[in-house]
């Protein structure tokens, strides 16, 4: 995919969707944390079902490990792996508290060492809470990557270090919202929506579906 589809491509996501959102319910960077850490393996409509209880029980990292493990496992435990999220909960409260005073940091190695923790959270903290160009590749991500030619690559890796050296400049603290929701809503996994997309005469998918 050339320099000039990629720009029209982004250009449009913008017009279409100014200021582009995580769906995921917080108000407060150490809640975006946690809902991030929650969300592995789960929808972030589940997320949310979820931590609307739980931050009414605690919302911040003392008040958590009040909480506890188990008490954290009772609001979560209708979203997959609670047991081992509930516990890096904890952690990760108790090293927020021991090592940041309580806050969340604003540096990808810091984000990393918290318990639960991988590169792809701490992307999405760093672009959501603190507005750093980065780009964090979930599934969709991934997909829409590689079947429109976007960026790609065979690993999360190699799809993310191409995002970051091909999308342009003025685009990149959003980029990571627009494909995500692109991928959520129109090029989805099993019949891509190609029909009511707003790139498609841009996308170089090979076997697209008139929806």
């Amino acid at each position: 995919m050339n320099k000039q589809k990629r720009a029209e491509i982004f250009a449009r996501f913008k017009a279409n969707n100014p200021t582009p959102e995580t769906e995921l319910n917080y108000s407060s960077t150490f809640e975006l944390l946690i809902a991030v850490l929650l969300s592995a393996q789960a929808t972030d409509v589940s997320v949310n079902k979820a931590t609307d209880h739980l931050y009414k029980a605690a919302n911040t990292p003392a008040d958590m490990l009040v909480l506890g493990v188990d008490g954290v496992k009772e609001h979560i435990k209708t979203i997959g792996l609670y047991n081992a999220k509930a516990e890096n909960v904890i952690k990760t409260c108790r090293a927020l508290l021991d090592l940041h005073d309580g806050e969340v940091p604003d540096d990808r190695k810091a984000l990393e060492a918290l318990p639960g923790v991988g590169r792809k959270t701490a992307n999405v903290v760093l672009n959501t809470a603190f507005g750093h160009p980065a780009m964090a590749v979930d599934t969709h991500i991934y997909r829409i990557s590689n079947r429109i030619n976007l960026a790609p690559g065979k690993t999360v890796l190699d799809v993310e270090n191409k995002l970051m050296k091909v999308i342009p400049k003025e685009y990149l603290v959003d980029a990571h919202h627009w494909l995500i929701l692109h991928g959520r809503y129109t090029c989805v996994a099993r019949k891509p929506r190609c029909g009511s997309c707003i790139i498609e005469d841009l996308c170089e998918y090979k076997h697209k579906i008139e929806t």
